[in-house]
């Protein structure tokens, strides 16, 4: 689920959100800025934020709806939920201390083709798994600065997009940027024309793997609190 969970991370940040922008338009909160500077300063005002809120869904070829609700900050501070393949488990991780309680359809697609699954998901119901988060799929997502990389991570695309009108995403004005790609591929980027020029929502449309991705809560306080000890179970002393 981990790559399945990553991959709408990408879709929607990677290949969406951040391609940067060279074409002109009116917008009073950016004028005199082209598209490639409003691009380039909305990706370091996010990247610079403490902390934000990370919401998004994408569909992949197979028809499989996958999507993720999480706050993280630059202090290994994270809670959200994550949910694909039928499945859907909630996350928890305080520094390199990382929770995962999953629903049975979670544990039977991470535990698949291991002996004792069935048992083993049988004792984990309702209980918090400690894991380590390269093993417990957050890995990316509860690493505010790796799940930001990729927002910057090809400066080369940063051509072709265009200004667009302003609108408001949940009741903040932002300023529209949008490129067709030649694959038929559309992608849109809200950027923030008050205060800071946060990226407050990506759109991919017309691709392999349709998106939109909404980022919020930005400076927030993440509330992660580590599970009571009596919710939590080891994987390894129940067989897995």
């Amino acid at each position: 689920m981990k790559k399945v969970i990553l991959a709408a991370v990408s879709v929607s940040l990677g290949a969406a959100a951040l391609v940067g922008c060279g074409g002109e338009g009116s917008d009073e909160a950016f004028e005199g800025k082209s598209a490639d500077t409003i691009a380039a300063d909305a990706v370091k005002a996010t990247r610079d934020a403490k902390s934000l809120r990370i919401a998004g869904k994408a569909k992949q070829p197979d028809g499989n709806e996958i999507g993720l609700d999480f706050h993280v900050d630059d202090q290994d501070h994270c809670t959200g939920t994550m949910t694909g393949q039928g499945a859907k488990a909630d996350v928890v991780q305080v520094g390199q201390k990382a929770y995962v309680r999953g629903d049975e359809k979670f544990w039977q697609n991470t535990l698949k083709g291991k002996p004792g699954t069935e048992k083993v998901v049988e004792q984990v119901q309702g209980k918090w798994v400690a894991s380590d988060p390269a093993q417990s799929g957050t890995e990316g997502m509860c690493d505010k600065q790796a799940a930001l990389a990729m927002l910057d991570s090809d400066k080369s695309e940063r051509k072709g997009m265009k200004k667009g009108d302003t609108t408001e995403v949940d009741g903040k004005p932002a300023l529209v940027l949008e490129k067709n790609q030649k694959s038929g591929e559309k992608i849109t980027l809200y950027v923030a024309t008050e205060g800071e020029p946060y990226i407050l929502k990506a759109v991919s449309e017309g691709g392999e793997a349709p998106s939109e991705t909404v980022l919020s809560d930005y400076n927030k306080k993440v509330d992660a609190q580590e599970p009571a000890a009596g919710d939590v179970v080891d994987l390894k002393k129940v067989g897995a």
